[in-house]
């Protein structure tokens, strides 16, 4: 045996190749036919064109993604607690004024609609300027 006759044990793999002697066959790592196999294809994405219809408007803006708050008014505390009652997230969830949203109390926030006539302490809500006025002239006290 002569050196040049050796032989390798694992030899190269063979890549096949096309007749015409390319490197790609058929659509070239295209893929496709027409328009996306063409030079410089650039497809707009659908959804900007709906965007671009839309006018806008004088004061223009996204809606927010906060969540908006829970609203009890004075008139359904008055109807549900006693006088001198604690009125707290988990107490008006106890009287059915307010739901739990995703296992949690959602904010909540008292509106003046009605009168209240009885002395409540408010605490861990939100309070509008006037309830919380009505509020404090009965007697009550309003905690943030």
């Amino acid at each position: 045996m002569k050196i040049h006759e050796l032989k390798r044990k694992t030899p190269n793999a063979v890549v096949p190749t096309i007749g015409r002697g390319g490197k790609r066959g058929k659509t070239s790592g295209r893929g496709t036919k027409g328009q996306k196999s063409r030079a410089g294809n650039k497809k707009r994405p659908e959804l900007r064109d709906f965007i671009k219809r839309i006018p806008k408007l004088r004061g223009y803006a996204f809606k927010s993604f906060q969540a908006m708050p829970a609203v009890v008014t004075l008139e359904a505390i008055e109807k549900a607690f006693k006088a001198g009652d604690r009125i707290e997230p988990s107490t008006l969830f106890a009287k059915g004024l307010i739901k739990k949203t995703k296992g949690n109390f959602p904010r909540t926030k008292v509106l003046t609609k009605g009168a209240v006539t009885k002395k409540f302490i408010v605490s861990g809500l939100e309070v509008s300027a006037s309830a919380k006025a009505a509020l404090e002239k009965a007697g009550g006290t309003v905690h943030a």
